[in-house]
């Protein structure tokens, strides 16, 4: 079975980026179709999608579904040996909850820090806010699961993401490998 995904530019767009990670670090099969958001194109191509109005939105067959925590639930239903949660119990609860909060929460870092991995940023100044956020993004417990390094792909400017990251409690140095899974490919980027 192959999968149907409909992404923005996951330069730009973090919901993007993970819709494409799921797949792409499981080793999923999936037919990506990319296309420029807020144009008539796009607006255009989700009608295919129906009821979807934002990316990332996945299809196989009749079944749609939309949001990147969405998508992540129904490939972990679907693909249980892929490894995307933990088996223990306690390990998937705090998982799930961490996913969670990567995926809705970090509203100061969202807004001083716009995703774009096509620009390196220096200087930045961050607020008490930002420096919150950033704390709490460092401070996992426990082994996440690899849906949660891959719900991580929202962020800043890489310096600030490299002190984040950086911190004693961080097991690698990028939020793409910091929790890796044993069923789950590497990733390997180039730069642009």
């Amino acid at each position: 079975m192959t999968y149907d995904l409909v992404i923005g530019d996951r330069s730009y767009s973090s919901w993007s980026l993970r819709g494409w990670l799921l797949f792409e670090k499981f080793g999923l099969p999936v037919n990506v179709r990319q296309v420029r958001m807020y144009t008539s194109a796009f607006s255009e191509l989700l009608r295919e999608y129906a009821p979807a109005r934002t990316v990332p939105v996945m299809r196989l067959g009749e079944d749609v579904v939309t949001d990147s925590l969405a998508i992540a639930e129904e490939l972990a239903q679907r693909h249980p040996e892929a490894g995307h949660w933990p088996e223990p119990s306690a390990a998937r609860a705090l998982a799930r909850s961490m996913t969670a909060e990567m995926h809705s929460g970090f509203t100061a870092l969202r807004g001083a820090c716009p995703m774009s991995l096509r620009t390196a940023f220096s200087g930045v100044e961050t607020g008490d806010e930002v420096r919150a956020d950033l704390e709490t993004g460092s401070k996992p417990s426990g082994d996440p699961p690899a849906i949660a390094s891959a719900m991580a792909g929202h962020g800043c400017s890489e310096p600030i993401a490299r002190r984040t990251l950086s911190s004693p409690r961080s097991r690698r140095g990028s939020p793409l490998t910091a929790f890796p899974s044993a069923t789950s490919r590497p990733l390997t980027f180039r730069r642009i």
